[in-house]
């Protein structure tokens, strides 16, 4: 009797697919909180549910291939990258705090486009160069197109400008 043990031929596709299995049927299972609907009817459910489902296919899929077809050196994982991984994600939470405030410890929101600003600034840390000019050009076409896009065309809900200066 022989016994067939499957090898991982590509760490990085295994574990990156295992990751968008992960998140997908997170968001999934977070969706099943609100009302679904359907095609011609969407709940607010809807799309979590159907971009979840399609992640965790997407996992699934890379995860298989990573099973099965070869690569030269199985695509070891290297050492994480604590630097990039660090100020991506400060710049995420820093943009969230700026965008609605902290209100629970009296701290006004910011804004839109002072979020766009530090949203790119502390992101750019992450990479091996930091060049302010490039960077302030690249903040300011995001705060634009932000502003453009959410506030004038979708008319979202959400503040512009900090609250020291809308009252």
């Amino acid at each position: 009797m022989t016994t067939h043990v499957t090898r991982i031929k590509s760490e990085k596709d295994f574990y990156s697919g295992l990751l968008f299995m992960a998140v997908g049927i997170g968001f999934a299972w977070g969706a099943t909180n609100y009302k679904i609907g359907d095609a011609a009817r969407m709940g607010p459910g809807y799309f979590p549910l159907m971009l979840g489902i399609l992640l965790a296919i997407v996992g699934l899929v890379v995860t298989f291939m990573a099973l099965t077809v070869e690569t030269e050196d199985g695509d070891k994982i290297g050492k994480a990258a604590w630097k990039p991984l660090f100020f991506i994600i400060l710049a995420n939470l820093l943009f969230g705090v700026m965008l609605g405030g902290l209100p629970s410890i009296g701290l006004p929101y910011m804004g839109l486009i002072a979020a766009i600003y530090v949203l790119t600034f502390v992101a750019a840390m992450a990479g091996e160069e930091f060049d302010f000019k490039e960077v302030l050009i690249l903040a300011t076409i995001l705060a634009a197109l932000s502003y453009v896009a959410f506030i004038a065309l979708l008319k979202l809900q959400f503040p512009a400008w900090p609250a020291f200066i809308t009252g």
